[in-house]
């Protein structure tokens, strides 16, 4: 069996071996992907809201049509669903990646020699630098553009922008901990070196964050504008 075939396989069998180890103990890996979710998703709100402080705003400037400040319909849930499902998909790569880097590729390093060999055997220092910059980038980018955005919704109501994220929150903290569920998935698996389980991890965390992602995007939709007009009054 050639070295690419026999990772496959042996991937295939640590990936049926780790369903059936945490179904036998879900509580555990769950609570420890959640916690994950929930720092990075603490760490994000916080950017945000510093973003927002700082960000210059105009009560004018803005129009609070459509979800969260207005009911939306079905198109508006697709939509969300879209943009999302976007971050999602590149999340749960950035967890395959990991696993071919530091479980298939070491496997295959002895078929190879020179530059392929070493850059077989580094895969794993190649996948956490190249993901540690792509999520930093992403991060970073995610809290400029919704703090600026949300330093004018508040200008626009005539709030604080942590009064607004309060508001926000009942759809914000579930999509965003269903976001970075892979990540950190992905952070706890790098940090232990058990990148043989990434392929099940992913499976199984965005299972569980698509649904969390429908509910979201329909509180968004439908239960938010309520939500929002009870807080700060009717808004156009």
């Amino acid at each position: 069996m050639e070295a690419s075939q026999y990772a496959f396989v042996h991937g295939l069998r640590r990936t049926r071996a780790t369903l059936a180890g945490w179904r036998a103990n879900p509580r555990a890996i769950l609570k420890r992907w959640a916690g994950g979710a929930l720092s990075v998703t603490a760490l994000l709100l916080l950017a945000v809201l510093a973003v927002a402080f700082i960000s210059p705003a105009s009560p004018g400037s803005v129009s609070l049509s459509g979800p969260p400040f207005q009911r939306g319909g079905p198109s508006d849930v697709i939509q969300i669903l879209r943009a999302n499902g976007l971050v999602l998909a590149l999340h749960a790569m950035a967890c395959v990646a990991g696993f071919i880097a530091g479980s298939s590729l070491p496997l295959q390093a002895g078929q190879h020699t020179g530059r392929m060999r070493a850059l077989h055997e580094r895969g794993p220092a190649v996948a956490i630098a190249f993901v540690a910059a792509a999520t930093l980038f992403s991060l970073s980018l995610q809290a400029y553009t919704i703090g600026r955005a949300t330093a004018q919704d508040a200008a626009a109501l005539h709030v604080s922008p942590a009064l607004l994220l309060v508001g926000l929150l009942p759809h914000a903290l579930p999509e965003l901990m269903a976001l970075f569920l892979p990540l950190a998935a992905w952070i706890q698996a790098s940090r232990r070196g058990e990148w043989e389980r990434l392929l099940a991890a992913t499976l199984v965390t965005v299972s569980l964050a698509v649904p969390a992602l429908v509910l979201a995007a329909l509180w968004e939709v439908y239960g938010a504008p309520h939500l929002l007009t009870a807080m700060f009054g009717a808004h156009g």
